[in-house]
């Protein structure tokens, strides 16, 4: 009958011999530092599980996500070398409000691990929560989950957050690009408007954050996940108190432009890649 027990020890020691190998070939080195941060998500989402439950034991859930990003930095930062340069960091501990920033690739999670703020949760699509561990942590630290392609769940999603934000002054992390570009160069991608219509309604300040682009870092179509620092940068936050509905399409568009002009500023170390 098979082991499962020698699944992690079978997985390390394949990490083990691909970065022997990586000290020699590009694509070993790639695939052996892709297979050490699905360990590293594995393992800080299991303790991820396990914070979350004891914080709703004692009323603290609200950092729940903040206190396993923290553990994902301290962790994956050293082991990846890769560290995140924030300018603005203390804009991030505006509260209540909505956060957004560009989405690049799953190595956002670690950039989440080095700038999430306290009582903040971020926003994930429906069919995460299903997911072992991952999906069991985020469901129980307060996740708004958003079914695409329902509009009435989504609605009424939002509707809870808006309640959140309100009631307990709980932030919300969102990216409103709403799915990874794998940008090898500075880009966005359009912007949805959800993040903007949930900030004029609860009425609390937008806080984009911009990531510089770090196709030098991770780049899949190249093969390439090196070590290396990234910049951020926090811009100031964009008072909704006198908004409507109405401003929602000038908002998204203003807050697309000025972080598109930051990225494009920030630049890529390495040049651009191509994006395929």
């Amino acid at each position: 009958m098979f082991n499962l027990s020698l699944i992690p020890v079978s997985i390390l020691g394949l990490i083990m011999v691909l970065s022997l190998l990586g000290r020699v070939f590009k694509t070993c080195r790639f695939y052996a530092r892709i297979l050490t941060c699905y360990v590293l998500l594995a393992t800080c989402a299991t303790y991820g599980v396990v914070a979350s439950v004891a914080l709703r034991i004692v009323g603290k859930v609200s950092i729940a996500q903040w206190t396993t990003a923290r553990a994902m930095k301290m962790v994956g930062c050293p082991i990846m070398g890769i560290d995140f340069e924030v300018e603005g960091e203390e804009i991030l501990e505006t509260r209540p409000a909505v956060f957004v920033s560009n989405h690049q690739s799953e190595l956002d999670i670690l950039f989440l691990g080095r700038a999430f703020p306290k009582h903040c949760s971020v926003t994930a699509k429906r069919s995460l929560k299903y997911l072992p561990f991952l999906g069991w942590f985020m469901a129980l630290s307060g996740t708004v989950f958003i079914d695409r392609g329902n509009r009435q769940t989504a609605i009424k999603a939002f509707d809870g957050a808006v309640k959140e934000i309100k009631g307990n002054k709980q932030s919300v992390w969102i990216f409103p690009e709403g799915t990874r570009s794998y940008f090898g160069k500075p880009d966005l991608l359009p912007f949805k408007k959800g993040a903007f219509h949930l900030a004029i309604q609860a009425g609390v300040p937008i806080v984009p954050v911009v990531v510089q682009n770090y196709a030098h870092v991770l780049h899949l179509q190249d093969r390439t996940f090196e070590p290396g620092t990234i910049k951020v940068k926090v811009l100031d936050p964009i008072p909704t108190e006198k908004l409507t509905m109405d401003d929602v399409e000038r908002v998204v568009t203003s807050t697309r432009e000025a972080m598109l002009k930051e990225i494009k500023a920030m630049g890529s170390p390495h040049g651009d890649l191509k994006t395929e």
